[in-house]
């Protein structure tokens, strides 16, 4: 090893790198061993020597490396350090970004809210479609019983001019359009001659709703004038009729008065098991 601390005018303008090749072969160590002991592929050892400093990268990269061969054998190589035609050491430049243009500032905010009235249409539109679908269907229609339609009203008065009228078909296919609707949970009984137990016979338009013994609908609907509905004995327990001064009530004994059981023009009486009729219970 070379530990030398008085160096020559001769010695001081020699190079960095050929100071560190001399202090090598002075050494006896080969590039091979030089670069094993500082783990450095040895075409950057040769590098070092030959002073080609363009190879070895940024310039503290090449200082750090010749500091780094000058402790291993020894060498002091401050002043050469200082003479050595590297390129110093810069800082890197630091630019500020915390300045932004007016416009740009402007053009990101409007972007952003751009991206966020997007976002929120796509989000409300089907729930706006799926509430207003829902709002906008229509209730069902409903009616009194103690209301007869008008079309209703003027078949029953004058069949043979509401036949004999073009208008009239118009009106009265609204009416069956318009009209309450069947929902019956039963075969409606047709006439049956002496098997019924309860016939009626509807000589105007009629609401009824007729119920079975345990509750069950049979006939909820509007009847037409001319029509007849029949019951056998057990099938219906409750009644209620509308336009009651329309509907002729019969059981095997004969008609019978539906005075004693209407109230304005609706009727509501209960059915026995053997089809009689007696009031409703308070």
């Amino acid at each position: 090893m070379i530990n030398d601390p008085d160096v020559s005018a001769f010695e001081s303008a020699v190079g960095c790198g050929e100071r560190l090749r001399k202090a090598r072969e002075g050494a006896g160590l080969s590039l091979e061993a030089v670069a094993s002991q500082l783990k450095m592929p040895i075409q950057v050892v040769s590098a070092l020597e030959s002073e080609q400093w363009d190879r070895l990268g940024a310039p503290v990269f090449v200082r750090g490396q010749l500091r780094s061969y000058a402790r291993l054998l020894k060498v002091d190589l401050g002043q050469l350090l200082e003479q050595a035609r590297i390129a110093p050491v810069e800082p890197p430049k630091l630019v500020s970004h915390t300045h932004t243009p007016p416009m740009k500032r402007m053009a990101e905010n409007l972007g952003r809210r751009a991206v966020y009235v997007v976002i929120t249409a796509v989000l409300a539109v089907p729930i706006w479609y799926v509430v207003s679908s829902t709002t906008r269907s229509a209730p069902p229609s409903t009616a009194s019983l103690d209301v007869v339609p008008p079309a209703a009203a003027t078949v029953a008065a004058d069949p043979a001019s509401a036949a004999a009228s073009p208008a009239a078909a118009p009106a009265t296919s609204t009416a069956r359009q318009e009209g309450p609707y069947l929902a019956s949970m039963a075969p409606i009984a047709r006439p049956a001659a002496a098997a019924s137990a309860l016939t009626l016979n509807f000589k105007g338009d009629s609401w009824v709703n007729i119920s079975a013994p345990d509750g069950a609908t049979v006939e909820k609907a509007l009847v037409r004038a001319g029509e007849t509905r029949s019951f056998n004995a057990g099938q219906v327990g409750h009644m209620v009729l509308g336009n009651a001064a329309e509907v002729e009530v019969q059981q095997a004994a004969g008609s019978v008065d539906l005075t004693p059981y209407k109230r304005g023009n609706v009727a509501r009486f209960t059915v026995s098991s053997d089809g009689s009729v007696a009031p409703v219970s308070p």
